[in-house]
């Protein structure tokens, strides 16, 4: 496991392409100043071993040595030893539909983004529980096993895309029947399911999956992105959108089913939640998961990293002493060569 000590430092990065930029447009700048001044002929006169290719590779090296340092002021620490902790918590898989319908954009930027800023601040509150995530459209596929590493749940949720499953629909029972798998603890007494979805197509077997999730001791937290009034859904190609079609060849507008949502919710006397507001819904969930009985587990966990900053730094130095002995002069061999055509 990797974790970084600093990670503010990592803005600095942002400063090399900025100098690059700089570069570029004072030699061009430059350029056209001698240009004015002496034709190319005198100006190889006066300078017959100045190197082009070489004062490129000198700022290259200047960068590549900044970015090291950057990435040394950081600190990336590994970790060298496992511990195996006891840990209280609710086992939370977050079901999020990525069918076609999450795409559109009634609310901002789109439903299926939204869904994952939601679940990624709802992770961000939570302490020692265990999560999970299932993708689901017409079936559902394990995104990421239950786990206490919250780090890779957030990453995990980034990668979540409408592209994941080819044919359509949402169905929900298949999403509930593979959260049934994720929970192996048959101690655990609050296994939850929270469903992030527009809650449109979901059928009649919905129902009937959540009435089987709440015999399994199950319960759904549901939260509706999107609105009633509905949205078309911008299929974009390249610089090019077009909107969905059905068989008939109409626009289609989806309307996200709060009805449905709420009633599977209360199948399993769980919480349904509009997803509008990001804080409420985090707010309405961790104060719920807080009432509920804790699990004690036990989780493997880093108690020791080492320093790798060393590392970076003497590379970066490296590179920064290299570009200062690293002069604008031809080389003789090269010049004999003449692979970058330097006249």
């Amino acid at each position: 496991m990797i974790q970084y000590e600093q990670s503010l430092y990592f803005y600095l990065l942002l400063l090399i392409p900025v100098l690059a930029l700089g570069y570029v447009l004072f030699t061009l700048w430059k350029k056209r100043v001698m240009q004015s001044l002496a034709s190319p002929e005198m100006l190889a006169h006066i300078a017959p071993e100045r190197s082009f290719f070489k004062g490129w590779a000198k700022q290259v090296l200047l960068w590549l040595g900044l970015a090291f340092i950057c990435l040394g002021l950081v600190n990336p620490q590994i970790g060298t030893e496992l511990e195996t902790v006891k840990r209280e918590g609710v086992d939370l898989v977050f079901a999020i539909d990525v069918s076609k319908s999450m795409l559109a954009e009634d609310i901002a930027p789109n439903r299926l983004e939204k869904a994952k800023r939601l679940a990624s601040e709802l992770i961000n509150q939570l302490v020692s529980d265990r999560v999970g995530i299932i993708a689901y459209a017409s079936s559902a596929i394990p995104h990421l096993p239950i786990t206490t590493d919250y780090a890779a749940a957030r990453m995990f949720l980034t990668s979540l895309d409408t592209n994941m499953i080819s044919s359509q629909g949402t169905a929900i029972s298949a999403a509930s029947r593979l959260a049934e798998t994720y929970f192996d603890d048959e101690n655990q007494t609050n296994r939850v399911v929270c469903i992030i979805s527009d809650g449109e197509d979901h059928g009649e077997d919905a129902l009937m999956a959540a009435k089987q999730a709440a015999a399994e001791g199950i319960t759904f937290f549901t939260v509706v992105v999107g609105t009633e009034k509905g949205s078309v859904i911008p299929i974009k190609q390249g610089n090019a959108i077009s909107y969905k079609k059905d068989a008939e060849g109409e626009v289609v507008i989806t309307k996200s089913d709060f009805e449905q949502m709420k009633s599977i919710a209360q199948e399993t006397d769980g919480l349904f939640l509009e997803g509008n507001n990001t804080e409420a819904v985090v707010t309405a969930i961790i104060d719920r998961l807080k009432e509920m009985d804790k699990q004690e587990f036990e989780a493997k966990q880093f108690v020791k990293f080492k320093d790798q900053f060393q590392w970076f730094l003497g590379i970066g130095l490296f590179l920064i002493v290299l570009d200062l002995f690293l002069f604008n002069r031809k080389t003789q061999w090269l010049k004999k060569l003449n692979l970058f055509h330097d006249a």
